[in-house]
Parts: structure tokens; sequence; C-alpha cells
């Protein structure tokens, strides 16, 4: 199997395109200002065991309530839900709950950075196949996103138009519908993603090939994308989406 052997990439975007952990973890700044304020001793998801939540744990609490609150209201747009998701953030480690930081944060995905290769890369990319968008957000959100990453999509696909969120299979088997609507077969479809439970798992319960960009390689942890038992089928693995435009280039 060789990248030239596909016709369409599909990517996820946050996680994948854009730096979401530090896009996440610079927007709950307010929040964690009024938990250092509060004295509060955090009583869930220490990692370290030092009564004080570092990075990786509040990436971590929110992964688990991010997923949750998905699966919960798969019909909620994604602004809304992280406002939500913010606001049991704000419960858990017991400090107030302030609907207008919850909102605040709920916005915030426009300020998202994208990695370091990833406008360079897309556009390589943009030269050999067509590039299509599935992600766990809504328009406006996405909107916002698309003019940092420096390429017009062929298609983008958000949860506000398909009524679920990935996991949910249902993301993909629409995805899959619309391409065969234009003719183009599965086999044609290559679909790159950094989250092996948002993405991976489901694309290849429904026979998809796909490319792992594995971001956190040789960290610990999940981050801020919950974690998943057992072992995972890829096709391709890269560090970035640089590697995969460059092996691209060298003939797949």
């Amino acid at each position: 199997m060789k990248l030239s052997d596909f016709q369409v990439l599909s990517f996820d975007c946050y996680g994948t395109l854009i730096d979401w952990e530090s896009g996440i973890y610079g927007a709950l700044a307010p929040l964690r200002a009024r938990l250092g304020r509060s004295g509060a001793v955090p009583g869930a998801g220490l990692s370290r065991g030092t009564g004080e939540l570092s990075r990786q744990d509040m990436l971590q609490a929110f992964a688990r309530l991010e997923s949750r609150q998905q699966e919960k209201t798969p019909g909620m747009l994604y602004s809304d839900l992280l406002a939500e998701v913010h606001g049991q953030l704000a419960v858990e480690w017991d400090v107030a709950r302030l609907p207008e930081e919850d909102a605040t944060f709920g916005r915030s995905i426009a300020n998202w950075p994208p990695f370091p290769d990833t406008v360079a890369a897309l556009q390589y990319l943009k030269q050999h196949f067509r590039l299509i968008i599935l992600s766990n957000v809504d328009r406006a959100s996405f909107q916002a996103t698309n003019a940092r990453l420096g390429v017009a999509f062929d298609a983008v696909y958000t949860a506000q138009d398909i009524g679920s969120y990935k996991p949910d299979p249902q993301s993909f088997r629409y995805l899959l519908e619309r391409l065969r609507e234009q003719g183009v077969a599965r086999e044609k479809l290559l679909h790159v993603a950094q989250s092996l439970f948002h993405d991976h798992v489901p694309a290849n319960a429904l026979g998809l090939a796909s490319a792992w960009i594995d971001r956190q390689h040789g960290r610990d942890g999940g981050g801020a994308t919950a974690p998943v038992a057992g072992d995972v089928r890829y096709d391709f693995r890269f560090t970035g989406l640089g590697e995969l435009a460059e092996a691209h280039r060298a003939g797949g």
C-alpha cells in the first residue's frame, strides 16, 4: 500500500491539523487562575498525588467529560458542548461555575493554533489529493479555523451536519455516502487523524484505510484524547503531517 494509491484524504481537524491541546489549555487560563486563587485541592483526576492539577491532568479531565457529553447530547453544537464541559470542569474542581466564562471557552476554537507543519503540508497535499474535513465541530467554529489552514477544502463535514460525534460510526457512514454520490470508491479514501479513539477505531471498523498522525509520540498519557483499550490498526504512522507529505513526495 502506498500513499499514491489514494485519491481523497479525509482529515480529523482538532488534534491532527490544529494543536487543540495548546488551544484548550490556553483557553482554560481564567479557570486555572481562579483555581489557584481559591486554594482548592481538587479531588479528581490527579496523576501525581501532589494536590495540584498538572496540564496533563486538566487535559485528561477534559477528554473524559467531553466524550461523555458528546455521547449524551450528539445533537448539541460543539461550541455549546465546550461551554458545558468547561462548566463541568469548574464544578469538578470545586470553583464557581461562571456562565460567561463557559461561553468564552466555547468560542475559543477560533484561537486554537495549527501545528507548525500543518499549512505547508496541506498546501502540498492539495496538489495531489482531494481534501475533506470530517470533524467533531460546528460549521461556524470550523469556518473560523479554516482561515488558519491555508487551503480550500473540497468538502467539510461536521458533527452539526451529521448529527453525531465521532467515534459514532455514523460520522464515517455519512462520509462514505457523500463520496459514493461523487463516484469515489472507499478504496480510494485514506483517513488521516491523530485520535485512535475518535477516528481510527470507527474508521477501521468500516474497512477504511487510515494514517495515524502520532502527535503525542513518546509522551505518556492520553492528553485531551480519550484512551482506547487494546490494539488499534492503522495503515501508516507519521509523527506529523509534514512527514506524511514528505513520504508522498518520496514515492509513498
